[in-house]
Parts: C-alpha cells; structure tokens; sequence
C-alpha cells in the first residue's frame, strides 16, 4: 500500500468552503482520540497533522488529499473540547453542518474510538448524528496497543452490539492495521477498487 496524503486546503470560516469535487471521507473523533497521529501514520509523516498536548487544537476543517487516488479524507475538528468556549464550539458545529448540507461527495465517516473506553456519550452522539445525516460509519478503535488484547476485544465487541459491525483496531505507534485501513478508505471512497482491495479487510489484526 503506497498511499499518502497530501494537505490541500484548511478551512476556519463557513464563507471559506467551496465544492470539492471528488468523493471525501470524513474523520471525526474525540479531541484526544489520537486523529493527527493517525493521519501521520496514514502519510507515513511525522508532521503533516500537528500534534498537541492541549487535546482540542484542531479548529477547522482540513482537507488531505490521498495520493495517488484523488479523494479526500476531511478532518473535522475533535469533539469533547472542554477547554473551549459554548460560542466557539457553537461556531465550529454551524461549519461542520454547512460542509455536511447538500455535500453528495461524502462517501462515509470514519469515526475514531479509544480502544480504551467503553463507549463514551459523545461517540454514540456523533455517530447518531451520521446516521441521521444518512452518512454511512466506519468505526475505527485507536491506540491499540497501549491495551491488551483481551481487553481491546472486550471493547470491540461492545461497538459491534452497536454498530452491528466490528470496528477495527488500529495503532499509529505500532502500525497495526495500516495496510487494512488503507484498502478499507480506498473502497469506501472508490468502490471499483473493492474487488482487488476487499481481500484485505478481514476480522482480525495484522
């Protein structure tokens, strides 16, 4: 798998947004679910996402291109800020909704959830708030290895009851899961790359 990512545009102010004709991936998460490491590890960059200690630094909608397929994976701000004001977590939400209002390039959203939690209200928040948005879920567990396995399963199975799908556990330390992660994105957004990519999503971990 030799895909990368590329930083195409950041947007702060609704008036900034345009169309972006390609299919897109949402990836939302809370704001200290490990999402800029994650999309480091997908790059195989160390600094193309920024890296906070003070979870909630990601105040706008960024766009990375997936090299060489074309589509989009769209970072949203991390949910769960509590260090940021009612208005400012208000104006992040009015230019979330006008991205999601009439966008028919959004193929899914891949939502990241701490391995190491059960699940958490926000989560179950926002994922309800995809699906009423008819926006299909990816759910995808992080920092996988900072739990044991039998843990983590405890974890994953718990989601499944809920999505009714198993999400799948990954570690931007480690790697884990990397290559399955790739070809999943790369089929949800491009479905004719399903038939040859498909042979790699499978239950289990690499």
């Amino acid at each position: 798998m030799n895909n990368t990512l590329k930083l195409i545009k950041t947007v702060y102010e609704i008036n900034q947004l345009e169309e972006m004709p390609a299919p897109q991936i949402i990836l939302a998460g809370r704001s200290n679910v490990g999402k800029s490491s994650l999309i480091n590890a997908l790059a195989g960059q160390k600094k193309l996402a920024k890296i906070s200690s003070t979870p909630g630094k990601t105040r706008s909608l960024n766009y990375y291109e997936v090299v060489p397929h074309g589509y989009y994976i769209v970072d949203l701000p991390g949910y769960g800020y509590a260090r940021c004001s009612k208005s400012e977590r208000a104006k992040w939400g009015q230019l979330i909704d006008r991205y999601l209002q009439g966008n028919h390039y959004i193929t899914a959203a891949a939502v990241l959830l701490d391995s190491r939690l059960s699940p958490q209200k926000n989560d179950l928040e926002m994922i309800s708030y995809f699906k009423h948005s008819n926006i299909p879920v990816l759910p995808i567990m992080t920092k996988s290895d900072k739990t044991k396995q039998k843990d983590r399963v405890k974890i994953q199975l718990q989601w499944q009851d809920i999505l009714k799908v198993k999400p799948l556990c990954t570690s931007s330390k480690s790697g884990m899961n990397r290559t399955k992660l790739w070809a999943m994105l790369d089929a949800t957004a491009m479905p004719e790359l399903a038939e040859t990519e498909d042979a790699l999503i499978q239950d289990g971990e690499e």
